[in-house]
């Protein structure tokens, strides 16, 4: 049984390495070579510059300004001070948006921490139902002294934990109307005053039909010229183009050594010499230059050759293509309704913004992502329920009894108090967290493997899987006993009343274990967090073995991004432990205080001068954390009458019925109220912009803007490299707006297959001028 004394040891512990941590940083980040590891988004920004220029050899590496150390905790109010709308232009409004989670936190849990120590830790601590159990040989804790587990079975007591349960209700209920309001009124407004994109006027379509007479570019042509005359624009299929990505790669590593070898020639005024054979090891020694520059050439033509198969087969074309509208306001209609009687076929949805796409699930046909997730489903629910047998196996182990038997000559070691405390308040929970190092990855291979098409949609897919596999293995496999496997099979062979029963009864008797828990995974890493040792440990080892040139230079410097898909769910596990423990164990709230603010404050340092967010969605996760939000107060009002149920409060138990029928009514208020404004866009603001577009710049070339917007990045890449062929691909991937003759039969139903016919068929804009009825 985990004590007051073995928290306090760990409180210590991590209090420690969170200061540690911290003046590691402090000093870090002031040294000149640190510079683009601390401050990556200022460069990337072209708004800073290498510290090292005209200084003295040591200063090039060491700050020597003494006075610069006395204020080197400055970044803790500097991360504080920029303003939340010069925020959101710094870093977009995912970043702020994703913040402001933290701030919720804040709102939420600090005034109901007053409200429980002020109103139920008087209540809990003062009665003597833990003294009666001891006598029964029941053991407990000093935390279990100030829970609800203290309170005598029958007591008139629980009425004051029923109105705070009341209360807790409400208040969160209230915070997250207003936040779900303020975050919808942010992205209404972040839509409306954005810059020009091209997602605004363009359409992913996906799962195109075959057609035995036309080509998927003209199948895509002709179907938008007919079912939406006068506002089609352009389009772009999506080809395969895997092997020219391959050749791409090589021919910018190849260019870059060629860079390398022609400084080295500049500074040594002599021609540098390599080996042909593997890793330059053996063979012919050649000039490194010439050998190079000959390899190049070789892929430069190889890479011209591979472009013309991709335009010109029609194998490597896929069912899937971006098309671009003249108005903001068609590309929203287009978006937001169906194409065809066949729901399954001409799928229409907001294109990502060209960097968010994820180019490799675009061909995936309708039908076989139904199965891939069906596949994913399956293979994340034995995941879920099975991840658990390993982690109690090695946490057995490092327990203090399966160490003594493990070995029994490091007792007199384990019976030092201060390593006893340490194996308990400490040990269980690092052996958790390891195990969950690698989770992350796994989920985002099964989102990928499902065919999402966009990044922000695997990273939120990703979370949501996350936020679940946290709630059966994190909570509920630390509150109950056995494997997750084992807790399923117990609940399905037990009646559905008994499951608030059997979680309340448990819920009271891990509160030290969580506490210490919160300290390992919030306090130290988000203190880790700051000091990006990781990053820190990879750009010098890239810097002093791999960086040729100043563009390895940059390559080294990865900035990294927020990580939704890995912080949102530890985010909502702290929710869902708060709310959870807020009226049950109110000592564990002071601690989840604490990981808020330390999170808001690291995180919105990271944000400022690291993270670099590789896509911009307007914020649409947003539904989802309200959504995890609410979930975790059901479970908290559920968890709080199973647990009275147990303390035979009859009389006092059936009043909380009603909170999970006015929760359940709110978060279908504000999905009904705000969440259209994250899956859909008006087309009044629609209107609005495409007015105000053509009154300030009339003579725009939207098409010339919007051509090659979603060309894959590839053909870009190919076409960069080799500036004296940038025409080469202006016939396959230029798309005409021009009326296209078809070789269709039926002109108005696009999507059915039909057979050439020997007449002559009429025109397109004849089609188009009659408006046959369907």
């Amino acid at each position: 049984m985990t004590t007051l004394s073995d928290i306090g040891v760990a409180a210590a512990i991590n209090i420690s390495s969170a200061l540690l941590f911290f003046v590691a940083f402090a000093i870090l980040r002031l040294q000149p070579w640190n510079d683009r590891v601390y401050f990556p988004k200022w460069y990337l920004k072209g708004l800073r510059t290498d510290p090292v220029h005209g200084r003295p050899l040591v200063s090039k590496f060491i700050n020597l300004d003494w006075r610069a150390y006395l204020g080197s905790l400055n970044w803790m109010p500097e991360a504080l001070r920029m303003p939340e709308p010069e925020l959101i232009d710094h870093a977009g409004l995912d970043s702020a948006v994703y913040l402001r989670i933290y701030l919720i936190g804040l709102k939420i849990f600090v005034p109901i921490a007053f409200l429980a120590w002020i109103v139920l830790v008087p209540v809990n601590c003062t009665s003597t139902g833990l003294e009666g159990a001891q006598m029964k040989n029941i053991t407990s804790s000093d935390i279990d002294k100030l829970s609800i587990s203290n309170v005598h079975r029958g007591s008139e007591r629980f009425w004051g934990h029923i109105v705070m349960a009341y209360t807790f209700t409400f208040w969160t209920c209230y915070v997250l109307l207003k936040e779900y309001e303020k975050v919808a009124t942010m992205r209404l407004g972040f839509l409306a005053a954005e810059k020009r994109r091209p997602d605004q006027f363009t359409v992913l379509v996906r799962n195109i039909p075959p057609d035995p007479d036309e080509s998927v570019s003209e199948l895509v042509e002709h179907f938008f010229l007919v079912n939406h005359p006068g506002h089609y624009l352009t389009h772009q299929v999506v080809y395969d183009a895997n092997k020219l990505a391959k050749l791409v790669k090589k021919k910018k590593k190849l260019k870059n050594w060629l860079v390398y070898y022609q400084n080295k020639l500049e500074r040594t005024s002599k021609r540098p010499e390599i080996k042909t054979g593997f890793l330059g090891l053996w063979g012919k020694k050649v000039d490194a230059i010439d050998h190079h520059i000959t390899e190049i050439d070789k892929l430069s033509k190889e890479i011209v050759e591979e472009r013309e198969n991709v335009t010109n087969d029609p194998k490597a074309i896929m069912p899937a293509a971006f098309v671009s509208f003249k108005t903001r306001w068609a590309a929203a209609v287009c978006a937001q309704t169906q194409q065809t009687r066949n729901p399954t076929l001409w799928l229409t949805e907001w294109a990502p913004e060209p960097r968010d796409v994820y180019w490799r699930n675009l061909p995936i046909p309708y039908v076989s992502l139904t199965v891939r997730r069906l596949i994913t489903a399956v293979a994340f629910f034995f995941l879920t329920f099975f991840f658990m047998i390993p982690i109690a196996f090695v946490q057995t182990l490092a327990s203090l009894d399966g160490i003594q038997k493990a070995a029994p000559w490091l007792k007199p070691l384990v019976d030092i108090p201060f390593i006893k405390s340490f194996i308990q308040g400490f040990l269980p929970g690092i052996v958790l967290k390891l195990f969950l190092i690698f989770l992350p990855t796994i989920l985002m291979i099964m989102s990928k493997f499902e065919g999402y098409g966009s990044i922000s949609s695997l990273e939120r897919r990703s979370a949501s899987r996350y936020y679940l596999f946290n709630f059966v293995n994190i909570f509920l496999g630390n509150i109950l006993t056995g494997t997750a496997f084992q807790q399923l099979s117990s609940f399905i062979h037990q009646p559905a009343n008994q499951y608030p029963v059997t979680i309340g009864t448990a819920i009271p008797l891990k509160a030290s274990f969580f506490i210490t828990y919160i300290m390992i995974d919030g306090w130290a890493s988000i203190a880790a967090e700051v000091l990006m040792l990781k990053p820190l440990i990879v750009y010098h080892l890239k810097n002093f073995f791999l960086v040729k040139t100043e563009k390895d230079r940059e390559e080294a410097m990865d900035p990294g991004s927020i990580g939704f898909n890995t912080g949102e769910p530890r985010i909502q596990l702290y929710f869902l432990l708060g709310l959870v423990y807020a009226a049950v164990t109110p000592a564990v709230l002071p601690f989840i205080i604490v990981f808020f603010g330390l999170a808001y404050l690291v995180f919105r340092h990271q944000i400022i001068n690291v993270y670099n967010q590789e896509y911009e969605s307007g914020a649409a996760f947003w539904p989802d954390v309200h959504f995890r939000i609410v979930m975790a107060l059901l479970v908290s009002q559920i968890v709080l009458m199973g647990l009275l149920t147990t303390k035979k409060a009859a009389s006092s138990t059936p009043f909380l019925v009603v909170l999970p029928i006015l929760t359940i009514w709110f978060h279908r208020y504000c999905k009904g109220r705000f969440e259209s404004a994250f899956v859909k866009f008006p087309l009044q603001e629609a209107m609005m912009k495409d007015t105000l577009e053509r009154t300030t710049e009339p003579n725009l070339n939207l098409k010339g803007y919007l051509q090659n917007a979603y060309v894959h990045p590839v053909f870009k890449d190919s076409m960069d490299d080799d500036d004296d062929e940038e025409d080469i691909l202006s016939m396959d991937l230029e798309t005409e707006s021009v009326t296209v003759r078809t070789k269709r039969q039926s002109r108005r139903n696009t999507p059915l297959p039909s057979k050439n016919n020997d007449a002559s068929s009429p025109s397109l804009s004849d089609g188009i001028g009659n408006h046959p009825e369907p």
